[in-house]
């Protein structure tokens, strides 16, 4: 089983940038695709970004494109959102996920979580 702790949210100013990290806790991290997706109050989550098994296929919401960036390091079993020009509307909790799919948007196909990091952009 797979098992996922994020780390580096906090609160931040409009215009500034946070660095969140998934952490993996199994080697089957490299096989599978990775995403990182939100939830705001009273909101569903809904999926942020995603990266591919191979990293070969990267893609965003379009509300974040050119100003959040995903990556992974296959050495360390980590995946990594950088975000920068933050928004308030970006406040949520940011969740990263695995899933066996070669690459996914959709949140059923993940099976494993991390248990969440808070994002606070104050305006």
């Amino acid at each position: 089983q797979v098992q996922l702790v994020e780390s580096g949210g906090g609160l931040v100013q409009a215009g500034g940038s946070l660095r969140l990290s998934c952490a993996a806790s199994s080697r089957t991290f490299s096989g599978n695709a990775m995403g990182w997706f939100r939830q705001a109050p009273g909101k569903e989550r809904q999926f942020v970004a995603g990266i591919s098994r191979t990293g070969n296929k990267i893609d965003y919401v379009d509300s974040v494109k050119g100003r959040f960036t995903i990556s992974r390091d296959y050495a360390k079993n980590e995946a990594y959102l950088q975000m920068d020009s933050l928004k308030p509307e970006d406040t949520a909790v940011y969740y990263c996920g695995v899933t066996t799919s070669w690459y996914s948007e959709t949140g059923s196909d993940y099976l494993y979580w991390g248990q969440g990091t808070q994002v606070t952009v104050s305006s």
